[in-house]
C-alpha cells in the first residue's frame, strides 16, 4: 500500500485551460476560423493577448479587430458555441495535470478548478474530466466558473471564493496558472502559486515559483515549493 508523505498545505486550486486541460489550440483554432469569416487573419500575437481571458475582454478584442462589426457579445456567444461541443466530446491534459490532480485528492486534500470561462463551458470540461479520471465526478470538490463572481480573472475573487467554500485558509492553498491574467489573479488572492508558463515569460516572487510542466510531480515536490514561499 503507498503511504502519502505529510503535507502542511490545506488545498489545491487548479486553473482550467491551459493548466489542467490542453484548451488553448482548440481556443486558437476557432478563433481563427470565426475571425476568418470576416477576413481578418488572426495571428500569434492576438493569440497572446486573449491568452487567458476573461472572454469579455476577447470578445472586445474581436470586435475591435474587424471594424465594429456584430457586438463584442457576438464573437464571446459564439467562440462559446464552438468551444463547448468540442469539449462535450472529451478534453486533452496538459502533460501531468490529470495523474496530479488524482495523486492530491487520493491524499485527502481538496481539489478546486477555478476558470475565467463561463459555466457551461466549465460543465462541459468537467463532463470530459469525469468520464477520463478513475475519481470520475469526484476528482474536483468544487468548482468556481466566471459565472459565480461579480469580478474574473485577473481579480482574485475566484480563488479567495473556493478557499472560503472549501473552508480553508487561502494563504495556505497552492494554486496552478499557465495565463498571466491567472498568475496575476492567484498572486492576489494570497495563495501561494506555481506558474506553469507557455508563451510568456514569468519572473518568480515571494509567493510564486516557475516550473516548466506538471509530469512526475510528487506531494514531496509539492510541498518543497509550498515551503520555499510566503503567504
Amino acid at each position: 500500500m503507498q503511504i502519502n508523505p505529510p503535507v502542511s498545505f490545506q488545498g489545491v486550486l487548479f486553473d482550467m485551460d491551459g493548466t489542467l486541460i490542453d484548451s488553448e489550440p482548440l481556443w486558437h483554432r476557432h478563433e481563427a476560423e470565426l475571425m476568418a469569416s470576416f477576413d481578418y487573419t488572426w495571428t500569434d500575437e492576438d493569440q497572446q493577448y486573449c491568452l487567458g481571458g476573461p472572454l469579455s475582454k476577447v470578445g472586445q478584442y474581436m470586435y475591435d479587430k474587424v471594424g465594429k462589426r456584430e457586438t463584442p457579445t457576438y464573437f464571446t456567444d459564439a467562440l462559446i458555441r464552438r468551444v463547448e461541443n468540442d469539449l462535450r466530446n472529451g478534453v486533452l491534459f496538459m502533460p501531468g495535470a490529470l495523474e496530479l490532480a488524482e495523486l492530491v485528492h487520493s491524499a485527502g486534500i481538496p481539489i478546486a478548478l477555478v476558470s475565467a470561462s463561463p459555466r457551461n463551458l466549465m460543465d462541459a470540461a468537467l463532463d470530459g474530466v469525469s468520464l477520463a479520471s478513475r475519481f470520475g465526478p469526484e476528482l474536483f470538490a468544487l468548482s468556481i466558473s466566471a459565472n459565480d463572481v461579480t469580478k474574473t480573472k485577473p481579480h482574485p475573487e475566484g480563488y479567495i471564493k473556493a478557499a472560503r467554500e472549501l473552508g480553508i485558509d487561502i494563504s495556505q492553498t497552492l494554486i496552478l496558472e499557465d495565463s498571466m491574467t491567472g498568475i496575476h489573479s492567484a498572486t492576489a488572492s494570497g495563495g501561494r502559486t506555481i506558474a506553469i508558463p507557455h508563451y510568456i515569460e514569468v519572473t518568480e516572487a515571494s509567493n510564486l515559483r516557475v516550473i516548466p510542466s506538471l509530469e512526475n510531480l510528487t506531494l514531496s515536490d509539492l510541498q518543497g515549493l509550498f515551503d520555499s514561499m510566503s503567504a
